[in-house]
């Protein structure tokens, strides 16, 4: 029999006890004693277990185990699901501690740990066990002592989660802070980019207008040049039309300057001189004449020569 297979184990079966004492096992056959939930009473004694796996404490049908004389160094942290046991023999194992969870064995009523390398305060509570009275106090006493440490245990349990809470509220704090920061960063530089922006927005707008008043100016002076132009242009066009006319009338009025001044020579020399006899006179004189009758029948001579006669 070797790692735990049992051969014909329902042999092993007298009423509610199943033997396996003696039979060099270094596992428990689990599945092989689930089968028979009727046997109650486990005998594992004399064998080479060192651990209990923890599929052996889903037996819940068993209410004595004698585990005694064997290697076990621990028991599994399960093994308070055993409800329905009262008689545990761990006699000489190798068992320093117990688990947590053996608080849990409510119905525990009988318990023997001699000749384990058990710890001071766990020793202590656990006391002798030479007869039935003692081990039931061994029973008693041990589930007292694994409650305490169970509570020490939950209350450690507590303050680890409180601790870790508390480090996770720091470490989400600090996280917010983190991201606060990194936020404002952010909106800092999104300001500074937007400033930076219209900055050169405006700039571009100021470079824009004064380009645009620069091309005004050169427009207005443009255009005040070709005014200035048309303008002289304008004014050269008449300065010469007028000087144009002037001479023109200048010349005019000594053309007829000298034409009343030939005919003045010529009527006085042919009224004044010899020569009115002549033949070229003779029209001349007859035509002053006519023109002289005739201006002494228009009033404005009459009344001009009544003035210098006046005079």
């Amino acid at each position: 029999m070797i790692k735990g297979k049992v051969e014909n184990i329902k042999d092993k079966i007298d009423g509610n006890e199943l033997d396996l004492s003696l039979s060099n096992l270094t596992e428990v056959p689990v599945k092989d004693l689930a089968a028979f939930p009727k046997a109650t009473v486990l005998d594992l004694s004399c064998n080479n277990l060192t651990v209990l796996n923890p599929e052996f404490c889903s037996l819940t049908h068993l209410i004595k185990i004698d585990l005694s004389k064997n290697q076990l160094v621990c028991l599994p942290d399960e093994i308070g699901q055993l409800s329905s046991l009262q008689h545990l023999d761990l006699y000489n194992n190798k068992l320093k501690k117990l688990p947590v969870g053996f608080s849990q064995l409510k119905s525990l009523k009988w318990l023997d740990l001699k000749d384990n390398p058990l710890e001071p305060a766990l020793a202590k509570a656990a006391g002798d066990c030479l007869d039935e009275k003692q081990c039931k106090q061994c029973a008693s006493r041990v589930l007292q002592h694994m409650k305490l440490l169970q509570e020490e245990a939950e209350k450690e349990q507590e303050c680890r989660l409180l601790k870790a809470r508390e480090l996770e509220k720091k470490k989400e704090a600090k996280q917010r802070e983190k991201e606060a920061r990194e936020k404002e960063a952010q909106k800092k530089k999104k300001a500074e980019e937007k400033e930076r922006k219209r900055k050169e927005y405006q700039a571009q707008m100021a470079t824009s207008a004064a380009q645009e008043q620069q091309k005004k100016k050169k427009e207005k002076k443009k255009k005040a040049a070709q005014n200035q132009g048309k303008k002289t242009a304008s004014e050269c066009v008449p300065k010469a039309k007028r000087y144009i006319c002037s001479l023109f009338f200048s010349l005019l009025l000594k053309l007829l300057l000298l034409l009343i001044v030939g005919v003045a020579s010529v009527i006085a020399v042919c009224q004044l001189t010899d020569l009115r006899k002549e033949a070229f006179c003779v029209p001349v004189n007859v035509h002053f004449e006519e023109t002289v009758r005739w201006a002494q029948g228009l009033d404005v001579v009459q009344q001009v020569i009544q003035k210098i006669s006046d005079l």
